[in-house]
């Protein structure tokens, strides 16, 4: 079981990042990853950095298919923390259970057919490619 750095107990530089995170998400509540990862300060600051610029900044996509999109890798990864947080964040945005459905038939789907080109070795169409 992962070592979880509560607020009180925190350095002053875990302390920034869990403010930041509060303050991003408009939120008290820090979750239980970053927690783990204020073992190691530097790790924790820069995740944060990189979740934040990529997915708290605006962007060509909407907030809500950027979860979708985190929620279809993590559970190809078997990232049942990340399924679960994403899921709660997409859920917040606007998903529903039948979206959720969809999106787990496409991603099982997906992961056949790739494994099943991959396994064939099929050389890419020239009208994929750019």
């Amino acid at each position: 079981m992962a070592t979880l750095i509560e607020y009180e107990q925190a350095s002053d530089e875990v302390r920034a990042v869990y403010d930041d995170i509060r303050a991003t998400r408009k939120t008290e509540y820090i979750n239980n990853f970053w927690k783990a990862l204020a073992v190691h300060p530097p790790t924790l600051k820069r995740t944060w950095e990189m979740v934040k610029s990529v997915m708290a900044q605006p962007g060509a996509l909407d907030p809500l298919t950027r979860e979708l999109i985190y929620i279809a890798v993590s559970l190809t990864n078997n990232c049942e923390y990340c399924v679960a947080s994403h899921s709660t964040a997409a859920r917040a945005k606007g998903m529903t259970d039948e979206m959720y459905a969809e999106l787990v038939s496409i991603v099982g789907l997906a992961n056949m057919t790739n494994r099943l080109a991959h396994g064939f070795n099929v050389p890419v169409d020239d009208v994929f490619r750019r």
